[in-house]
């Protein structure tokens, strides 16, 4: 803080590493998402195209003239050279979309839930950031001086911001470190995260 910062303003920030988990009973992995609804999407996309294209061909195999679409898309497949604008974009779109299916198929996704320690091999917990959040909020409120306080909870670091109204910010900042780093242990999570206190006064209006 400089010299001549008001005492209104002045603000305490403590950023600590996370302590190291006690050992628990099997390894915590994250969470995988079902993706429901991109899976559906690629399905009835790729369940109407091979209708239509199956249509078509068995049309054309009954002495019927095939559908326009096709004759038109063979057509410019036969005529469009390589590095055609729309043929070089078609392929971009297709790439961006395999390796948009690529993504979802190898990240297990569900970011919003952490992992909590597993005490026997077969049973599995998880803890939503939001939930943590509101946790580690309460938890902060109960500390005197704290007016108000703003908690997040992210998958690798927990911030808290909180406004102090008649105590010191040092000593504010001090009990809520030690607020925090017991709630954020008696939460369970499988990794620890780390945590980052600042403390502010209230703005003069």
């Amino acid at each position: 803080m400089s010299a001549g910062e008001p005492a209104d303003a002045r603000t305490v920030t403590l950023e600590k590493a996370p302590a190291p988990a006690p050992a628990a009973r099997g390894r915590a992995r994250r969470f995988w998402s079902t993706r429901r609804l991109p899976a559906a999407v690629v399905a009835l996309l790729a369940l109407a195209g091979a209708g239509l294209l199956l249509y078509d061909v068995a049309a054309v195999r009954a002495d019927r003239p095939a559908m326009a679409w096709r004759r038109r898309l063979a057509g410019e497949l036969a005529t469009r050279p390589l590095d055609d604008p729309w043929v070089l974009g078609g392929a971009a779109a297709a790439m961006a979309i395999g390796l948009w299916l690529l993504v979802l198929a190898l990240t297990p996704g569900l970011r919003t839930v952490l992992p909590m320690r597993r005490t026997t091999p077969d049973v599995r917990a998880g803890l939503d950031r939001a939930a943590a959040a509101l946790v580690l909020r309460d938890r902060a409120m109960e500390v005197s001086g704290v007016q108000s306080v703003k908690v997040l909870a992210g998958r690798r670091k927990v911030k808290v911001a909180a406004v102090s109204h008649f105590r010191e910010p040092e000593r504010v900042r001090a009990d809520l470190d030690v607020v925090i780093g017991e709630g954020m242990h008696g939460l369970g999570l499988a990794r620890p995260l780390r945590r980052s206190v600042r403390v502010r006064r209230p703005r003069k209006r």
